[in-house]
Formats: C-alpha cells, sequence, structure tokens
C-alpha cells in the first residue's frame, strides 16, 4: 500500500547573498503517486512526434505506463531513440505476434507453493514484496504476472514464513515484485525484522529498481530497517544504460553503502538501448563510480509485447566477447539466460 508522507524540505543554492530560499522536493511516497500515466502526456512532455501517440495508446492498453518525473528528467526531448524513453515508452509492436513469446516465459506458476512466494532454485526463495513499480519497463516478463493472486495478507505471510521456517535448506530470501521497495517501510521492516528471526536464513536480497528511478527513496526510514537487520544484504539494482545514473542515484547508492549493502547490477540486453559494446562498456564504467559491479547481462526473456527488444544469442555473445577486450574482468557481467526447470541461471 502506497502511503503519503509530508514534503520533504530542502535547501537550494541561494541566489543572491542576501537570501536563501527554500525548495520542496516532495517524498518518494508523492512522487510516486504522481508518475505518468497517460501515453499522450508522457510523448507531450517528451515532445514527441503526434505521430507515435497511437501507438503508444495501443501499447498502453495492454500494459499501462508509468513513469516517475526524477526518471522523465534523464531522457532527451524530442529523440524518440533516447535509450531511457525506448524503454518505457508504448509501441505499437507490442500488439504484433511473435512465435514463442508467452505469458509466463519462466513458467513462474509452476513454483508458487503459497500466494506470494516462488521457490525455483536450492537454497533460496522469492517473495513478493509488492505488486506495485516505480516504473514499467516495456520489457518486463512479469508484465503479465497475477498479482492479484500473488498479493499475501499479514495472515498469509506468516503461513509463507513458516514455510520458511520448516526448510532448513533455506538460506537467502529475496524480496521482488513488483519492487518491493514500493512498499511502505513499516511493511518492510515488519518483514525483515521476521526474516532476521529464522536461524538458518543468512542472506537478504532486495531486487530493485526505485534507487534508480526515484533516488529520494533511500531515505532514513528505508535505513532504519536495513541496518537493524543480522542478515547480510545484497541490494541488486536494474540499471539498462549509462544515462540512468545521475548524482542523485550515487548518492542514493553511497547511502546503502554506508547501511551495509552490497551492491549488484543486473541489466536486459535491449536492441536499441544497450546493445552495442559501447553502450555496454558506459553502463559498467559508470555504475563502478557509482560503487556497484555489474553482475549479470540477461539475453530477453521471451515475454509476449516485447519481442521488438530482442538481440540473437550470437549477437550478445559478439558484444561482451568486445567488452572483455576493453574493461577489466571485474566490469564484465555474465551473459545468463533463465531457463524453466534449470537449477540456475544459463551461462551464454
Amino acid at each position: 500500500m502506497i502511503t503519503r508522507s509530508p514534503a520533504v524540505l530542502q535547501r537550494a543554492p541561494a541566489r543572491e547573498a542576501d537570501t536563501e530560499p527554500l525548495t520542496v522536493t516532495p517524498a518518494w511516497q508523492t512522487q510516486l503517486a504522481r508518475a505518468i500515466r497517460d501515453p499522450r502526456e508522457l510523448c507531450r512532455r517528451l515532445r514527441l512526434d503526434p505521430a507515435w501517440v497511437p501507438g503508444a495508446e495501443a501499447g498502453h492498453a495492454l500494459f499501462e505506463v508509468r513513469v516517475p518525473e526524477a526518471f522523465l528528467t534523464r531522457m532527451r526531448p524530442g529523440d524518440p531513440a533516447d535509450p531511457l524513453l525506448r524503454q518505457v515508452l508504448p509501441l505499437i509492436d507490442e500488439a504484433a505476434p511473435a512465435p514463442g513469446y508467452v505469458a509466463d516465459p519462466l513458467a513462474e506458476a509452476e513454483h508458487t507453493p503459497q500466494r506470494g512466494l516462488i521457490h525455483k532454485y536450492a537454497g533460496r526463495v522469492l517473495l513478493i514484496a509488492s505488486p506495485a513499480c516505480a516504473v514499467n519497463c516495456r520489457y518486463c516478463f512479469r508484465r503479465h504476472f497475477p498479482y492479484a493472486e500473488n498479493s499475501p495478507s499479514r495472515a498469509q505471510w506468516e503461513r509463507t514464513l513458516d514455510y520458511l521456517r520448516d526448510d532448513a535448506s533455506i538460506r537467502e530470501a529475496i524480496l521482488s515484485g513488483g519492487d518491493p521497495l514500493a512498499a511502505s517501510d513499516r511493511q518492510l521492516a515488519w518483514l525483515v525484522e521476521r526474516l532476521g528471526a529464522i536461524p538458518h536464513l543468512k542472506r537478504l536480497r532486495i531486487h530493485t529498481r526505485l534507487p534508480v528511478v526515484i533516488p529520494d527513496r533511500i531515505d532514513g526510514a528505508l535505513l532504519d530497517w536495513l541496518t537493524a537487520t543480522r542478515l547480510q544484504t545484497v541490494v541488486v539494482l536494474h540499471i539498462n544504460h549509462a544515462n540512468e545514473i545521475d548524482d542523485a542515484v550515487i548518492a542514493a547508492c553511497q547511502r546503502l553503502q554506508r547501511a551495509g549493502a552490497t551492491l549488484l547490477n543486473q541489466s536486459v540486453l535491449l536492441r536499441g538501448v544497450n546493445d552495442s559494446v559501447d553502450a555496454l562498456a558506459d553502463l559498467s564504467e559508470r555504475l563502478f563510480e557509482a560503487g556497484v559491479l555489474p553482475y549479470y547481462l540477461h539475453v530477453l526473456d521471451p515475454v509476449a509485447g516485447a519481442a521488438h527488444f530482442d538481440v540473437p544469442d550470437d549477437e550478445a555473445r559478439e558484444r561482451v566477447a568486445g567488452l572483455r577486450e576493453v574493461l577489466p574482468g571485474f566490469l564484465v557481467p555474465r551473459l545468463v539466460r533463465e531457463i524453466p526447470g534449470e537449477a540456475s541461471k544459463t551461462p551464454l
């Protein structure tokens, strides 16, 4: 559930020596609530040719638009090829049928023993901590996920926690969604406290895009529960292009690091977004400047509506081979595909 908090006052640079005006930065909940959800408004704000509007509306009818202001401001107005805009702009292409592209490409429905709990791999489970996202990425493999059927009540969360308590082989809990950080800090603090009380759990992993699209999400309330847990914490960000990382994102990453979190990044190789050696190399360099290690580079999951983003495997391998020529090994992400039924991600 999204709650509203009072706006946070921050001081702006003085315009004159004797004045120091205040600017108002809305709290993250307000920024989330004010995200653009109208495809016409998105096109208008980015000053796109009106010819893009019908396709944007057609794609929106399949999977709604959601773009926070803080992310929008990093896009180039008037450029439909902007790599950030490409990730969120609906297109008529999304309605085109594509063989092999399905609603549940990772067969997650087959691995859901409890409401909001996905158990695919040994030693770790994934918890749908929130059905909401701060941004709707057009290539999202969960764009058709039945969130209404996987949003646990408090009593259902207790049954999920019992599932974890009863299986001593589970060492890691992964908070996902949606975006887990779209949940309230009160809910997250409650959940993380109970996870920490399970003796055999060692790690808490959080997969999130919110520190990127609304950096103000990494606030004092979040850091309070994050630093209170005994669990080793890993935050896996999802950043596909260097232009997504501005000073506010770097500051958010630094706050997470000071809280003791290990920061990793996973990207998706996307046609027209980051499908060049230069774009991927720039991303790795920029990530490291922000204190984040490149982790995975995923080939596209074949989700219905996203076929126009596909990069063939041979091209993907060529891009990673090119990265090895220009980057140190620790900045080269692992190229992988997730195959339903396999014990882990499959390297390519």
